[in-house]
């Protein structure tokens, strides 16, 4: 991508979000970027640790409803300002920075009748088992409403 941020008539195309991603990595030296690594390994950790106790986590696929295809990304979310334009969906990163398997079912919908999902998540290398369970959840749970 840079090789496009280069070229300044490439650029003028770019949305501003994917030139913010550029110019954030510019300033990457070997120690943050270690340092990166290292807390990603944490994170690892941590969720691969949930999985003694519990044979899937579920969160939900996003900290905010659907909202008009007008706003380019919720600039706030319960008072909390969002500081980058993926902060209202950060909460699906959460299974891909573990690199576990995630499946995402219906959760149901709010008065408005705009739709939430769950993500279903299973221990690396379970995908047959996240599958299987989305499949067992849909069979049970009938999710309807909106509009």
């Amino acid at each position: 991508m840079k090789v496009l941020y280069d070229d300044p008539a490439k650029r003028a195309l770019m949305k501003p979000e994917t030139c913010w991603e550029i110019e954030g990595s510019l300033g990457l030296t070997i120690d943050r970027i270690h340092a990166a690594s290292m807390m990603r390994t944490s994170w690892y950790n941590a969720v691969i640790a949930l999985f003694d106790r519990y044979d899937l986590l579920v969160l939900p696929t996003a900290q905010v409803f659907a909202f008009d295809a007008e706003t380019y990304w919720p600039g706030e979310i319960a008072g909390r300002r969002m500081d980058s334009y993926h902060r209202w969906m950060e909460v699906a990163s959460y299974a891909t920075l573990a690199g576990c398997p995630t499946a995402t079912v219906p959760a149901g919908f709010d008065e408005s009748g705009r739709a939430m999902g769950l993500q279903l998540i299973g221990r690396p290398r379970a995908d047959a088992e996240v599958l299987s369970a989305a499949a067992d959840y849909e069979e049970v749970c009938e999710v309807t409403g909106g509009r």
